[in-house]
């Protein structure tokens, strides 16, 4: 499927007619309940039909609901059960894959205001916060605990959109991802009813694994409104390092041979030399314009220098060309940020543009051959991209950039795509490392997953939700 084409069943309408596009008597049982919470304004529907994704041509949602406690989303849920009206959770609307497109019409439930820091457990290390608290705010919140929260997929993501795609990011090859860090959640099932999966307790034998099964769920099964996420006691010393390469091959066979050595590097980011000069640009950096690798070692200062020794020695064989230290806060901080900002950057660097991206993750003895396969193939296709990837776990990702409304140039962008994700699927990696499935990835889920996997998982979605109102039209 095109990035332009869409699985629409509900055309785009303005307020007056919006009670006629559901069952009778549905808006006005939906306004009755929530009142002002329900939001039925232009604006404020197309604010929350769009995304980071490069669906562009799909209608906003028909109502938004503001929702201010978990009371609200059992009435958005018990309502939308009994009418039949798709719920669309709606957070920090950061998403690349689509998730948060009203596909089918209906609500989007917006749980922004579902925030709070319930409970800090500093002794046990752990957090219980809403839904739409940010990663960013949660980590302010921990400050003079010596404790935080690892997990950074670069946008300031809300924690229950992180959840819900079992988000990971640049700490992920030490701290592991969004599913490793979650404990517990609260969800609101189809229908309003409110449930609780796991505890605060380290591990557990109890029964099926709720938490995993709504970790990553991308909202298809229920509304999380509350997760209890693993905190990490701040390292005593931190030292983050540059180091370019003559050509991505070479950073990528680095990166391989970190890992395999079990050095505990706690991020190793890819970017390439024309990536490079786009995130100078636009965060007014002068790192070196080549294929670069960006670093951080975490620990004691005698295991930092220990690991920063050992890797750049292995730098050095596979051809580095020096490394540029980053020690203090602030350097490292606007390092990172550069990082994050790439995709930004990249955007800019053609006006008008939408990205088409990758998160193929792979394993990390594939890693290489997946990398110069994507860019030998980009190259020679002549289409703008930017390399960026969290290598240390395999993960990678080529943003196509294309002109929205160029339909040649998108099934060029989306031809390559598809060779990523089909030589990464042949490697024994995944279609998507952290973004999710969405709706742009649902053919390759079958492809990976084959066409006895997705039956059950649609046997789940069947059971959990009989009537198809969460989220509809994504995953499966």
């Amino acid at each position: 499927m095109r990035p332009h084409e869409t699985l629409l069943s509900v055309p785009p309408c303005s307020p007056s007619t919006l009670p006629e596009t559901w069952p009778e008597g549905a808006a006005q049982e939906l306004a009755r309940r929530l009142g002002e919470r329900c939001v039925w304004s232009q604006a404020v529907r197309e604010q929350h039909g769009r995304d980071e994704s490069p669906f562009v041509d799909v209608p906003p949602p028909d109502a938004v609901v503001m929702a201010q406690s978990v009371e609200d989303v059992s009435a958005v849920l018990a309502w939308a059960q009994e009418f039949g009206v798709p719920v669309i959770p709606f957070a920090a609307g950061s998403s690349l894959e689509g998730h948060v497109l009203a596909v089918q019409g209906g609500v989007s439930l917006d749980v922004n205001a579902l925030n709070a820091v319930h409970a800090i457990h500093t002794e046990d290390m752990t957090a219980t916060v809403g839904p739409g608290l940010t990663r960013k705010q949660l980590n302010a919140a921990l400050g003079g605990t010596g404790l935080f929260f690892p997990i950074d997929p670069g946008a300031d993501a809300s924690i229950g959109g992180m959840a819900a795609t079992r988000a990971s990011g640049t700490n992920a090859v030490r701290y592991g991802t969004l599913r490793e860090n979650v404990l517990a959640l609260q969800v609101v099932l189809p229908g309003g009813e409110v449930i609780r999966t796991g505890t605060r307790a380290r591990k557990s034998s109890a029964g099926y694994d709720l938490t995993r099964l709504m970790v990553g769920s991308e909202g298809t099964l229920g509304v999380i409104t509350e997760v209890t996420v693993r905190l990490h006691p701040l390292p005593e010393a931190v030292s983050a390092a540059v180091c370019a390469f003559p050509s991505v091959l070479q950073a990528v066979q680095c990166t391989t041979a970190i890992i395999q050595a079990g050095i505990p590097i706690a991020r190793v980011e890819l970017l390439d030399a024309a990536t490079v000069g786009r995130v100078n640009r636009h965060a007014g950096l002068t790192l070196p314009q080549k294929d670069l690798l960006l670093m951080e070692f975490h620990g004691s200062p005698a295991s930092v220098a220990e690991q920063a020794q050992a890797v750049q020695g292995i730098a050095e064989d596979l051809g580095g060309l020096g490394f540029d230290w980053a020690t203090r806060p602030e350097e490292r901080s606007r390092l990172w940020a550069a990082r994050h900002n790439a995709y930004f950057a990249g955007v800019q660097s053609r006006p008008g543009c939408r990205v088409i991206t990758t998160d193929v993750c792979v394993p990390i003895s594939r890693l290489a051959e997946a990398v110069q396969a994507a860019v030998d193939e980009a190259d020679a296709a002549g289409q703008p991209y930017f390399l960026v990837g969290h290598v240390g776990d395999g993960n990678f990702h080529m943003g196509y950039l294309v002109d929205p409304h160029d339909a040649d140039e998108i099934a060029r962008a989306e031809a390559l795509n598809r060779g990523v994700v089909e030589r990464a699927i042949a490697a024994s990696g995944t279609c998507t490392g952290e973004h999710g499935i969405g709706l742009h990835k649902r053919d390759f889920l079958r492809q990976e997953a084959g066409e006895a996997g997705v039956a059950l998982m649609r046997a789940i979605k069947a059971a959990i939700d009989p009537k198809n109102i969460m989220n509809p039209g994504k995953v499966v």
